[in-house]
């Protein structure tokens, strides 16, 4: 098979990379030593490469002959498809993209125990291709059907019995969310988090780790996966009541309905604005993202060696919460961010989420006022990456900033105040609060509890 490369980076080996080599901000992280000792011994075991290669060179997906969508020779996982776009929001009322269509429901599972009066996670070390860093924490089960259901014909998934059959534990968490509306067609996993009560041996990639350490590590640059900062976003955070969520609710129901969104699916070959060769499929532009191939051999995985394709960014992204504090009261600024692959059109946003090289000419609103935050401002500041299954190496800078003086009270119209706890009560529903601003709120709970 030939395998081609366009930078240092396209190839990735880890035999003999450190975990401090990895993240150096672990060694300041107050994360106890048994734990660094046993990601140490799974960083040193791992033995996985990633090669790009051409799209037409992949074994598994073939380039359907009439429409180009990509998919695979199982007819199950995912496709790459085209979608067109029509909307009243925004500066671009049309354009055609790529698209990941996976319309199957995976299941992103954590369990929990009450361990000396602390409440622990389970979580494992899992290699992904689109992981720059290879290896990542993830939750105890995310899988997605064709997975889990074992049409790779490979292993069984760990674990996996006490989500899809919870019997006498008790079930904390249980919602559909949404992932990139940019990037997938209305994608939806079952985030759940499941107590337990009884002792059950835990294979060593596996490790249970107290929640406070977990949300500890997330200051650590590229090592908590997104699956896990979602579902640990829908941990309930003690019993403090509902709160009123009806005046941002009728807020955010009058956007909607002053916008529309309207999509169909077209065919991938020829769409307008896109270069489709053999080797990837790239924006004319050199903007957004590409999609590429790669080629992946991992020992620790259900499958050894396999090839798909994958979504390639094209540049680092900024998401970030302005937090202002309203009779001492943690409020932040959300937008109702408006996305060709979500289910209902929009959703609630972070302040600021985009990849500023998108934006030389006309930036979004706030994202100069985030970048320029004086140090004293900024709660929370650390590159994270996306989906490793599906996006080869997309990072976002995750960034809380705390409201100057001069920061408006009154926001434009497609911004809106939300208190910490309206948005934590909207997590208990499904397509509500969007994976970046679930993935920060992730983040704001590090804040609040001092890790």
């Amino acid at each position: 098979m030939r395998r081609y490369r366009e930078d240092s980076s396209a190839t990735l080996q880890s035999s003999d990379i450190g975990m401090l080599q990895r993240w150096p901000r672990l060694a300041d992280s107050g994360v106890d030593q048994e734990f660094l000792a046993w990601l140490e011994r799974r960083v040193r075991k791992i033995s996985c490469s990633v090669d790009r290669i051409a799209l037409a060179e992949m074994r598994s997906w073939h380039l359907d002959a009439s429409t180009g969508n990509i998919k695979h020779s199982s007819g199950r996982f995912f496709t790459i498809e085209g979608l067109h776009t029509r909307t009243t929001h925004g500066t671009v009322a049309e354009w055609s993209q790529p698209i990941i269509s996976q319309p199957e429901i995976g299941i992103l599972g954590l369990l929990v125990r009450k361990h000396n009066g602390t409440l622990q996670c389970l979580i494992q070390a899992k290699m992904e291709p689109g992981n720059a860093k290879m290896m990542q924490l993830s939750p105890t089960v995310q899988a997605t059907r064709s997975n889990y259901t074992r049409a790779h014909h490979g292993s069984a998934t760990r674990y996996l019995e006490y989500f899809t059959d919870p019997q006498d534990h008790t079930v904390l968490v249980d919602v559909l969310q949404s992932e990139q509306g940019s990037w997938f067609l209305r994608k939806r996993n079952r985030n759940m988090i499941v107590l337990v009560e009884e002792d059950f041996a835990v294979d060593d990639g596996y490790r249970w780790v107290d929640v406070r350490d977990l949300r500890r590590l997330l200051r650590v640059e590229q090592l908590i996966n997104m699956d896990t900062r979602s579902v640990l976003s829908c941990l309930p955070d003690g019993e403090r009541g509902e709160p009123d969520t009806t005046r941002l609710l009728r807020w955010f129901t009058g956007v909607k309905s002053r916008h529309e969104v309207a999509t169909r699916r077209v065919p991938l070959r020829g769409i307008e604005g896109w270069r489709y060769g053999p080797e990837r499929i790239t924006h004319d532009s050199g903007l957004y993202f590409d999609i590429v191939g790669v080629c992946v051999t991992a020992a620790d995985r259900e499958v050894l060696e396999w090839d798909q394709p994958m979504l390639s960014p094209r540049g680092q992204g900024v998401v970030s919460f302005v937090v202002k504090n309203f009779d001492g009261v943690a409020h932040l600024a959300v937008r109702a961010r408006f996305q060709a692959g979500v289910l209902d059109a929009a959703e609630l946003g972070p302040t600021v989420q985009c990849t500023p090289a998108n934006y030389l000419q006309h930036p979004p609103r706030f994202l100069d006022y985030v970048l320029g935050a004086s140090a004293d401002r900024i709660l929370f500041d650390t590159v994270l990456t996306e989906e490793g299954g599906r996006f080869y190496h997309s990072e976002n800078r995750y960034m809380l900033i705390e409201a100057d003086e001069d920061f408006p009270v009154a926001l434009p119209p497609e911004f809106c105040w939300a208190s910490v706890h309206q948005l934590e009560a909207l997590l208990r529903h499904g397509y509500y609060v969007n994976v970046e601003a679930r993935s920060l709120l992730a983040c704001l709970q590090a804040v609040r509890c001092g890790a």
